[in-house]
């Protein structure tokens, strides 16, 4: 390759250029033709002739190659009508139109020709080819009925309309008749068009045209026929909320409020909830305006019932919609829409045999049964309420307790008790369960039944032997029933049980029942009978509050005696046990007891006793081999405890040494006095070692 031909440079260029750029600067320097064509000027008829028979010839020429393409028919036809050629002209229109016919284009061209030349036969009888021809094409009518009014031959444009309704056209070609006659005032006329034209287009939307029609022509009473036959010919299947509306605004227009109310209502009772809002809403502003206050809470309770149906219709498990909408109609206060809301939303049954599903769902049947006793009266609905729920509800896997009760109670405000005896009877032979045992128990006592009272407390302990609430109940009948030896006897075989839930209550309460018995020395074997089952701590303290309270002869300090012995007794066992914070609580209790009732050796034993709190550092529970953590906990060291005494003295070293190293540093002392110090320290620890050994 030549040297000069080689690219030196092959980095890129600092400006890119596109090839769209390189078009743009190609076009616009275009270089214009060396040349003009001449424009030729004719300046005799031969001249004229040859350049109409060599255009004639083009034309013909682009005809014959493609016979199809309008354009070529339709410049020719324009070239001849600029000559002044008008038969020509005409000629090759109709030439055109041999070859399609169909074309709307060749058809509108063909007669703007002819009335640009101001042929008004020629044009009136293409458009009456052209609509006999296509008369599915409106812009033919159109283009005929304006040339005959721009005519001013009104009654030819009117035939011209009636031929093309007779196809029965859109609904713009309907208005455009009506708009002609009205431009002549012929009212008569247009009501008779507006007739034929909602008989054809019976849509909402003409029937509102034609009604405002008259209203704007003052014929009030026309205007009201119309509206109540659209309403009657639409009926309850084509009825839009649209003319009901416009209907209820010109009747509010005449103040004929009655009337209105009549239509807002009757479209509202017939059309579905997802086609009524536009007319619910004026409905709702009509009765704010022109409504009482009754008025005003039936619209705003129609409207709550339609919010409460769409979402009962999205989701009819929803039971807390259908106590909103129960109450709402209680609060209207129909009791047939009551019960019908209420039998709807008591047949959504729970899905599946799981309590959890049915807590909410029960309290339907509750407030159902709730409403007809209180509110109606009915006694036999409600008690084919309860009835039909307990059936309902499978016993056999869970119930609820409370609709039981809830039957007897009504059973009982009947003044039926042995209906209420058998309910509870069935509950608890069917079902047993605390709740209904209580109940059961609670309306005995209120009768006064108190040997059916022992015997269903007989049943319950049966039931749950381990139930310590029940026990203490039962005890607590007894003593009520100046029963002591019964009550005692409940309570020494409830303590025997093998399992209980509650013992702490238990024997809380059987104590509390000797003491307020002043059986001091029963409650005193209790105390120890409870101890050989339990050492807790708080035992021994109530033990030894118990033996402060008693009353002793004055003088006596048998008492305090007791007390201490007590607390000794515990110590030691706690001692024993290694019970750190059991300890700490027991010190406290017996430094508050030797702080009032003992001297000041005995207050000096105590404290000597008190334990120290101490920080320490342990690893955590959660810390693992390669990410240990550690925590920090208080414990504490107590005294007299042989282990920790010599932990005691080292903490107690080690304080000391930290304490001198900071007055050492801080004091800044010379090297002799730091060589004394540093000898007395070793005598020191001498010394301690020889105490620790």
């Amino acid at each position: 390759m030549p040297e000069r031909l080689q690219v030196k440079n092959k980095n890129p260029a600092p400006v890119q250029i596109t090839a769209e750029q390189i078009l743009r600067e190609a076009h616009d320097r275009r270089l214009e033709p060396a040349h003009s064509i001449p424009k030729q000027k004719i300046t005799d008829l031969e001249e004229l002739s040859e350049f109409r028979q060599r255009k004639r010839k083009e034309f013909e020429d682009n005809i014959r190659k493609n016979r199809l393409n309008i354009s070529n028919w339709l410049k020719y036809a324009a070239w001849e009508d600029s000559q002044m050629e008008s038969q020509r002209a005409r000629s090759v229109y109709e030439r055109a139109l041999d070859v399609e016919w169909r074309n709307i284009a060749i058809w509108l061209r063909y007669v703007e020709t002819e009335m640009k030349n101001r042929n008004v036969n020629h044009a009136r009888n293409i458009l009456d080819r052209a609509t006999t021809l296509l008369p599915r094409v409106d812009q033919f009518w159109y283009k005929y009925t304006y040339m005959e009014e721009t005519l001013g031959d009104v009654p030819k444009a009117r035939n011209v309309f009636e031929r093309w309704m007779k196809w029965e056209p859109e609904e713009s070609a309907w208005q455009a008749y009506i708009k002609m006659e009205l431009r002549y005032n012929e009212h008569d006329r247009a009501r008779s068009i507006y007739e034929r034209f909602v008989s054809i287009h019976p849509e909402p939307k003409n029937w509102i045209k034609w009604a405002k029609f008259e209203e704007e022509h003052n014929n009030l009473e026309k205007c009201r026929e119309i509206y109540t036959e659209a309403v009657q010919y639409l009926g309850d299947e084509k009825m839009d909320q649209k003319v009901l509306v416009a209907f209820a605004k010109f009747e509010i227009k005449l103040k004929e409020f009655d009337r209105a109310r009549v239509i807002f209502k009757y479209g509202l009772d017939r059309l579905p909830k997802s086609k009524s809002e536009s007319l619910y809403n004026q409905y709702t502003n009509f009765e704010k305006q022109y409504g009482d206050k009754e008025g005003i809470e039936n619209v705003v309770v129609g409207k709550r019932r339609v919010q409460y149906e769409e979402e009962i219709e999205s989701n009819p498990k929803n039971y807390d919609i259908w106590f909103d909408y129960a109450k709402l109609e209680e609060s209207v206060g129909d009791p047939t829409r009551v019960r019908e809301i209420y039998e709807r939303a008591i047949s959504q049954v729970p899905p599946a045999q799981e309590k959890r599903y049915w807590r909410r769902y029960i309290y339907l049947w509750i407030n159902y049964a709730l409403y007809e006793e209180l509110e109606t009266e009915d006694v036999n609905r409600t008690r084919e309420i309860y009835k039909e729920c307990i059936k309902l509800i499978p016993h056999k896997i869970f119930t609820f307790a409370k609709i039981w009760l809830l039957y007897a109670q009504f059973e009982i405000r009947q003044l039926d008790v042995h209906a209420a005896r058998k309910i509870l009877g069935t509950a608890i032979g069917m079902c047993p369960k605390d709740k209904l045992f209580k109940g059961y128990i609670e309306l005995e006592m209120q009768l006064r039944e108190f040997d059916r009272c022992r015997t269903i407390y007989t049943k319950y302990l049966e039931y749950n032997q381990a139930n310590c609430a029940g026990w203490i109940k039962f005890a607590e009948l007894e003593k009520l029933l100046k029963e002591e030896d019964r009550c005692r006897a409940i309570f020494e075989l409830a303590i025997s049980q093998p399992t209980l839930d509650m013992p702490e209550l238990l024997w809380k309460a059987y104590i509390d029942f000797e003491i307020g018995e002043e059986e001091y020395e029963r409650t005193r074997e209790l105390y120890l009978r409870l101890l050989e089952r339990t050492a807790h701590v708080k035992v021994y303290i109530s033990f030894a509050q118990f033996e402060l309270s008693i009353p002793y002869e004055e003088g006596s300090d048998e008492g305090v005696k007791r007390t201490r012995k007590i607390f000794t007794d515990a110590y030691d066992s706690m001692k024993q046990k290694e019970l750190k914070e059991e300890r700490v609580l027991l010190l406290e209790a017996w430094n508050d007891f030797e702080d009032n009732y003992g001297s000041n050796e005995t207050r000096d034993v105590v404290k000597k006793k008190m334990p120290k709190v101490v920080k320490k550092r342990r690893r955590a529970e959660d810390s693992t081999e390669d990410n240990i953590i550690w925590e920090e906990y208080f414990d504490y060291i107590f005294p007299d405890d042989d282990v920790q005494s010599g932990n005691l003295k080292l903490l107690a070293m080690a304080q000391a040494w930290e304490k001198m190293k900071a007055q050492a540093a801080s004091s800044g002392a010379d090297k002799n006095n730091d060589e004394d110090d540093d000898e007395e320290d070793e005598e020191e620890n001498e010394e301690e070692k020889e105490d620790e050994e």
